[in-house]
């Protein structure tokens, strides 16, 4: 089965390439299509483009912006079928989990409509005669990066937040998974946006970054991705003092009290461990359960694994499909091995499955040293590590012993424990007796090397914002 070939969208128009590359199905290896690869000539005119595209949106009415946002997602929501497709074929996940990506990209598109009408400023108290007046206004073109975890879902959180705040965007999504931003833009286009607010490029990704964040009309950078790249960016973008919003790497940990149900929490944190293969910066995977709970919770988690379904995201009896490539083989195969070096226990999985495809199974080691690979690195595939604490104590100062601090959870029955868990916790995100790190009306992002800013929520449209203060006598 095959996609359309991907091409760049640049001032409304699409644009072929000379040089393109290929787009693999990570279910079968085969090429489904290929992605455009932008030269300087099509970087510099996307620059000319939102330059023009922002002067025009900046004087749209936030209540025309939302009504084109929400337009835009309400067609989304009608192609869902279509989209959900195409990003099953490139990215591997299955088409429940491609559906649920959709629907979560429109909820990101339909707050950010909402908040676009509601970015409030004040008019601060002042002497007879004077008026202090603060304004929000729409910072400039937005250069921003989406990974190619979630095809349609990142970028559109990128987006949203540009477009409500009155920017204009070009966007470098994933060349590996170009197609969920494709079809965003064919919505935009159908719901009337201007040519230019809205730019999409695909390529090497330093020469875009390194052509794009140096330009003066470029005010902004919004990436998502691993943590090194985003250093990177973020040295670049502070050369010329532009702000860089950073959604990176984590290692979430999962604390599991004393007090907790172990089987409700080993069948939760299973189900939830193994979504889109375990590729998610969100993704528990440093399990820390209580000693007097461990064994219960260790069968549960396996034997709800055992469940688990690996196959092609198309067949409807799956319920996980491949991991992105083979590079994450290689990566969770070593993890694996040094982790058993050490002397962990392998519980089930640990190596590539003998079919075509990146097919890696659901996997989980017991008992790990401090000093294992993987209780450093985040795997970012379906691997989960679980070990024994004695005390709360023990779990949040583990949980807390890396430099990330994305997404924390923790299970118990106590308000006294909740009350530990959220103020000891270091993450921008903490959830209690729930595995869903964030929804479109919350804030997110992370604290440490997880990253700079938040995405979502009331919070979401600040970095595409400056803050302009006016002094007003009245004469």
């Amino acid at each position: 089965m095959q996609i359309s070939d991907v091409r760049l969208f640049i001032g409304g128009e699409w644009r072929k390439t000379k040089e393109t590359l290929p787009i693999i199905n990570p279910a079968d290896e085969q090429m489904i299509g290929t992605v455009a690869v932008a030269e300087t000539s099509d970087l510099e005119a996307a620059v000319n483009a939102a330059a023009e595209g922002f002067r025009v949106w900046s004087r749209t009415s936030p209540a025309e912006r939302a009504r084109i946002m929400l337009k835009a997602a309400a067609l989304m929501r009608e192609r869902i079928e279509e989209i959900a497709l195409s990003i099953t074929l490139e990215n591997g996940k299955t088409l429940n989990e491609a559906r649920l990506e959709v629907i979560r990209g429109c909820e990101f598109f339909e707050w950010d409509a909402g908040e676009a009408v509601r970015f409030y400023g004040r008019v601060i108290p002042s002497a007879p005669g004077i008026r202090y007046i603060v304004l929000h206004e729409p910072i400039g073109p937005v250069a921003g990066f989406a990974p190619w975890n979630f095809p349609m879902s990142q970028p559109a959180r990128k987006i949203a937040g540009a477009l409500a705040a009155g920017c204009s965007i070009i966007l470098k999504s994933s060349e590996e998974t170009p197609t969920g931003a494709t079809h965003i833009a064919r919505a935009f286009v159908d719901a009337g946006l201007p040519a230019g607010v809205l730019n999409l490029v695909y390529g090497i990704p330093s020469r875009i970054s390194e052509f794009l964040i140096p330009r003066p009309e470029i005010r902004a950078i919004a990436f998502t991705g691993s943590t090194p790249v985003g250093k990177h960016l973020t040295e670049l973008a502070a050369r010329y003092m532009k702000p860089a919003l950073m959604e990176l790497g984590g290692h979430a940990p999962v604390v599991v009290c004393e007090d907790a149900d172990p089987v409700a929490a080993g069948i939760a944190s299973a189900s939830r461990k193994y979504r889109n293969a375990g590729q998610v910066c969100t993704s528990p995977t440093r399990f820390f359960v209580h000693e007097a709970l461990y064994d219960r919770f260790v069968t549960a988690f396996t034997e709800t694994a055992a469940k688990v379904r690996v196959g092609n995201g198309l067949d409807p009896e799956t319920t996980m499909g491949p991991v992105a490539n083979n590079r994450r083989i290689a990566a969770l195969e070593e993890l694996v091995a040094d982790a058993q070096s050490r002397g962990a226990r392998l519980l089930f999985g640990g190596s590539r499955l003998k079919n075509n495809g990146y097919f890696f199974p659901p996997t989980a080691l017991a008992d790990l040293p401090d000093d294992a690979r993987v209780m450093r690195e985040e795997p970012f595939g379906p691997l989960a590590v679980i070990n024994p604490v004695v005390s709360i104590e023990e779990a949040i100062d583990k949980a807390n012993s890396l430099p990330f601090g994305l997404a924390a959870y923790g299970f118990t029955n106590s308000v006294a424990n909740a009350d530990r868990l959220m103020s000891g916790l270091e993450a921008g995100n903490i959830s209690i007796n729930t595995l869903e790190a964030s929804v479109a009306e919350t804030p997110f992002g992370g604290v440490k090397e997880s990253g700079l800013g938040r995405e979502g929520g009331t919070e979401g449209l600040h970095h595409y914002t400056v803050v302009k203060n006016v002094s007003c006598r009245i004469l």
